[in-house]
């Protein structure tokens, strides 16, 4: 029994590189990556970030945590047919064309897996297609898909808090008074691993009780590269403290689902009540992130004294002297600026040195300051809102 495990976990190990979602999400990542590059050259003329930005945090993120959960799924059976996971990883593809990266959801997904199971698959005109294509499709236990996007509601909540606000781009933007102001633009993406076991000949049940959700006697693992997503626009703030805000509310909706798809095991329709309140409440979190954007007064705009940063070039003296997103520079070389125009006048009036007297979020004062090299005053790495006109 012990060798027939280890065998699983070995396979389930190599098929995991077979996944074709595994090296489309490095090229979405790259794709978009890309994509910003272009808008920021748009804005500022320059390029703020290298476009392997994205794939090489896609590579880094803390997602690889998950696998603590295949402990979970696999303890308590949660058993999907393959063609329910190469649905899965369809519908994923099919969600990320539209580049709205929230929509990668298992809110999203994982409902419409739901929907289709339930429905679609079922429907007389569509069930020729998935006979001949996904034919195990209807064998699927949709308690077992409820659950698991309970599971990923969790996770999503866990790396939305840790790492959403890690990847913020500046971009300008009209507002609706026709003013430019600037905005972070945050888009993550995050591949999550998984152990999940599928019918077949590999393992029998180690208990009576295993697995509980599911039909059968023999079963093997795939270890699946779920692909996960979150993008939000800020204009009010630090993109860190939104994202804090949505991490705390996807965290009750994972709760929530999480108690739907336990009862559904005794009452099977409340998967399909779990898959709509799923991708109602995850769409509501997201409308209700923008109207509070657009409810309060925008961070990133001119203002009467002092320049907000809006971006910060990596490798420039800007980034040697610690300078964020979201401080206001009040003072430069000791005189005070308001507009692009006044700051770089001001680094004019001494060519080897800069002194900045700099507001935090918390409006408390500090200072930074460096020596420039040659022609370094007009590449101090700093991006403002442009003056108008």
């Amino acid at each position: 029994m012990e060798m027939e495990w280890g065998i699983a976990w070995l396979k389930a190990f190599g098929t995991f590189w077979l996944q074709p979602l595994l090296y489309y999400a490095v090229i979405l990542a790259l794709f978009i990556g890309w994509r910003r590059v272009q808008r920021e050259r748009r804005d500022f003329h320059t390029r703020v970030y290298r476009s392997s930005r994205e794939w090489r945090a896609l590579i880094r993120s803390r997602s690889w945590f998950a696998l603590i959960f295949s402990l979970v799924t696999v303890g308590i059976g949660v058993v999907l047919p393959n063609d329910t996971l190469v649905f899965w990883t369809i519908v994923t593809i099919v969600c990320s064309l539209f580049m709205q990266l929230r929509l990668l959801s298992a809110a999203y997904v994982g409902s419409i897996v739901i929907f289709t199971v339930s429905f679609f698959a079922q429907t007389e005109w569509t069930q020729p297609f998935f006979t001949r294509f996904f034919p195990h499709m209807t064998e699927t236990n949709v308690t077992a898909v409820a659950f698991l996007i309970g599971l990923f509601l969790f996770i999503e909540m866990w790396l939305v808090d840790r790492e959403g606000a890690e990847l913020s781009s500046p971009r300008l933007v009209t507002s609706k008074r026709g003013l430019v102001i600037g905005e972070q633009f945050v888009q993550r993406l995050w591949l999550v691993p998984l152990f999940i076991p599928v019918p077949g000949d590999g393992v029998q049940s180690f208990a009576a009780w295993w697995p509980i959700i599911s039909d059968g006697d023999t079963y093997s693992f795939v270890l699946v590269p779920f692909l996960l997503g979150f993008s939000q626009r800020v204009q009010t703030g630090l993109p860190v403290h939104l994202a804090k805000w949505t991490a705390k509310r996807i965290g009750l909706l994972a709760c929530v689902v999480s108690l739907l798809a336990i009862a559904s095991y005794w009452i099977k329709p409340l998967a399909i009540v779990a898959a709509v309140v799923a991708i109602l409440w995850r769409e509501w979190i997201a409308l209700s992130a923008k109207l509070y954007e657009q409810k309060c007064p925008p961070y990133f705009t001119k203002r009467a004294t002092g320049l907000v940063i809006l971006g910060v070039l990596p490798n420039t003296p800007a980034d040697k002297m610690a300078l964020s997103v979201g401080e206001v520079i009040v003072k430069v070389n000791g005189a005070p600026v308001a507009t692009e125009d006044e700051f770089y006048a001001a680094l004019q009036q001494n060519r080897a040195f800069c002194k900045l007297e700099v507001l935090n979020e918390n409006g408390e004062v500090r200072f930074a300051q460096t020596a420039l090299f040659e022609g370094e005053h007009h590449e101090l790495g700093l991006l403002f809102v442009r003056d108008e006109g």
